[in-house]
């Protein structure tokens, strides 16, 4: 498998599919059905029947971010980019492109990439394929409850439409190894760089008194603490609160959150970063374990009310990348899903 094969179909969908400037949220959640609708109707039915699974089926919320089996037990679910021809892969290039920003969908492809890169580095090893990402649909686009995951190695993205409007866009997670590119005619790639500089910037601009309080740790764990649960809770163990920070360290602590929401599409991240404000910004905690030079195993988290973003860099020698998007009550458009169904006198 070569490189260009791959970036081939990734650049031209990404430059075919470029959406408006702005838009409202529900147009956003129109485009998706849209983009949905049109994947599923170029699907041979067997296709169909791997794609789409019932909104509320356990499947759902079965979300990791290894690289689990390409066939047998414990393989994923869904449709894999494999198994379509190459005018449907444009379509589900389309799909993710309704999710995500431009910046979102740029980092997500080069993620996929990276599979290419340990293909080669792990002497061809069969558990490496950059097409072996999964897109499964849950219920039936454009009714009034339904959702999708694109998954596969590193790489999570969980969107829940409810009402015309998208009501969820958690898990997300993004993972880069290498965290750099070393050798070959990739090196010097770095795929999270701004995950991981941003927040080392603010960590290294603290002044004295408030870096104690947000460094809780000199050893930083072997990953993010919430693996790939389910459901999470806020996490203990203190940090520096927003309100504490110079304001230079506030803007700083913003840009970082951006960096983490802004993976999705600009009307959606608008309305979470709005929703995060509302339940208290001045509580938001930054939270830091490990070394704060570059090359240093390190560890962050920021956590408010509602939200939860963990970061580690710790394996391979601090040379890759695990960082995720939480959100407590919303995970899976869970609790949201739930009142709808209690709004139309059925079960949760």
């Amino acid at each position: 498998m070569k490189y260009g094969r791959f970036f081939s179909a990734a650049l031209c969908a990404f430059l075919a599919i470029s959406a408006p400037p702005r838009a409202q949220a529900h147009e956003s959640a129109e485009d998706m059905a849209e983009a949905a609708l049109r994947l599923l109707a170029s699907l041979e039915e067997e296709q169909r029947e791997i794609a789409v699974l019932p909104l509320r089926d356990e499947e759902r919320e079965n979300w990791h971010f290894i690289p689990k089996p390409f066939e047998g037990e414990g393989m994923r679910r869904g449709l894999t980019l494999k198994a379509m021809r190459p005018d449907q892969r444009h379509l589900a290039y389309a799909l993710l492109s309704t999710g995500l920003s431009h910046r979102g969908l740029a980092t997500a492809l080069e993620i996929m990439s990276l599979e290419q890169v340990l293909w080669e580095l792990e002497n061809e090893s069969p558990r490496r394929n950059p097409e072996m990402y999964y897109l499964t649909i849950f219920g039936q686009p454009g009714e009034a409850a339904w959702g999708w995951r694109f998954e596969g190695h590193h790489l999570a993205m969980n969107f829940t439409i409810a009402e015309g409007k998208i009501v969820s866009g958690t898990p997300n997670f993004f993972a880069s190894n290498p965290a750099e590119v070393r050798q070959g005619p990739r090196a010097g790639l770095r795929v999270l760089a701004r995950e991981e500089d941003v927040a080392r910037a603010l960590v290294q601009s603290l002044e004295d008194g408030r870096r104690a309080k947000a460094i809780i740790g000199n050893e930083a764990p072997d990953d993010i603490l919430t693996a790939a649960e389910r459901r999470v809770e806020p996490l203990e163990g203190g940090g520096l609160a927003f309100a504490e920070m110079a304001p230079a360290e506030q803007k700083q602590l913003r840009e970082l959150v951006d960096v983490y929401v802004r993976r999705v599409k600009a009307e959606f991240a608008d309305e979470v970063l709005a929703e995060i404000e509302a339940a208290g910004m001045g509580k938001v905690l930054f939270a830091w374990l490990g070394g704060i030079e570059k090359g240093d195993p390190h560890y962050y988290r920021v956590q408010g009310p509602t939200f939860l973003l963990e970061y580690a860099n710790t394996q391979n020698d601090a040379n890759h990348v695990h960082a995720v998007w939480r959100d407590f009550d919303g995970d899976f458009g869970r609790d949201l899903l739930r009142e709808h169904y209690q709004a139309h006198h059925r079960a949760p």
